[in-house]
């Protein structure tokens, strides 16, 4: 069964924290990791990007969203929301939400910010709203995680974030690598036992 880990990064952070989430995923076992991005949305309002990025994961499809057996969602923080590039690609998805195809599905997000406080749990919160629209079952990082409680860094229970710092050039500490590692294997594990019923 995969996981998709359904990211959008502009500097790299948010990709590494991604791949660390697929470390998790592929910690449970029969669970596979299923790594896809979004393109940038361009301001000329007709320009396309390739249909296949020239380096990274593929470009997210409604087909990997289907398949899933569950998702775990990325974004940095744009002024406390999530990256215009994500919210298009799930604005995207109302057929998806008309037929029901991702309700019951397990769901986790992780974002990076710049700042400490630059609204890395409202944007966490703002990815969980087109999930819970579709029906998927919310799934966090416990205080049992003991990283949550030690990071000087990024980390909430909504769910992994980083701090990148005012260049973005921070790389993700080894507590926000575990985070990222813990959702990742959470979900993965909630996913399996779902489909075990």
């Amino acid at each position: 069964m995969d996981i998709l880990v359904l990211y959008y990064s502009r500097h790299g952070a948010t990709a590494e924290m991604a791949r660390q989430v697929c470390r998790g995923v592929e910690s449970v076992a029969s669970m596979q990791a299923r790594l896809r991005t979004v393109p940038t949305v361009s301001a000329v309002s007709e320009a396309m990007e390739d249909a296949i990025p020239a380096s990274g994961p593929p470009y997210a499809t409604l087909t990997d969203l289907k398949e899933c057996a569950g998702l775990v969602l990325g974004s940095p923080t744009r002024f406390g929301n999530m990256a215009a590039s994500l919210k298009y690609f799930l604005d995207g998805t109302a057929g998806l939400w008309l037929s029901g195809e991702l309700a019951g599905k397990p769901a986790g997000v992780f974002t990076s910010t710049s700042s400490l406080h630059g609204g890395q749990e409202s944007t966490l919160l703002s990815m969980m709203l087109p999930l819970m629209h579709h029906g998927m079952l919310m799934v966090g990082v416990p205080y049992t995680e003991r990283e949550l409680m030690e990071t000087v860094g990024g980390g909430t229970p909504y769910g992994p974030s980083h701090l990148a710092g005012a260049n973005s050039d921070r790389p993700v500490s080894e507590m926000e690598k575990r985070l990222c590692q813990a959702l990742g294997a959470r979900v993965a594990d909630v996913a399996r036992r779902l489909a075990a019923k």
